[in-house]
């Protein structure tokens, strides 16, 4: 088991209640596959360093978690087809 750290960046227009929905998809994806959530810290909205598709702001969400070597592969594929996903990194910390 190793330990891993995932920030997103889900497009500002969002409800609160579709940004709840789319950080319990991901923690589902997580818990589903075997691992475990340790941290999820929501940082909210944040000016983004440079414009993406003409969106300026992101709603930026840190989440650690621990988990076998195969599960970020799926969780990266989960983030990659996510529409309220714009951004999303992926960090070994071992």
């Amino acid at each position: 088991m190793n330990r891993y750290e995932a920030l997103f960046v889900l497009i500002p227009s969002l409800t609160e209640e579709e940004v709840k929905a789319a950080i319990e998809r991901v923690k589902g994806v997580i818990e589903g596959n075997g691992g475990v959530v340790d941290n999820v810290d929501e940082w909210g909205k944040r000016r983004l360093a440079y414009e993406i598709n003409k969106i300026n702001e992101g709603y930026y969400v840190l989440c650690n978690f621990t988990s076998n070597p195969e599960l970020p592969k799926e969780l990266d594929r989960v983030l990659r087809i996510s529409d309220n996903v714009m951004r999303h990194i992926i960090v070994n910390l071992d």
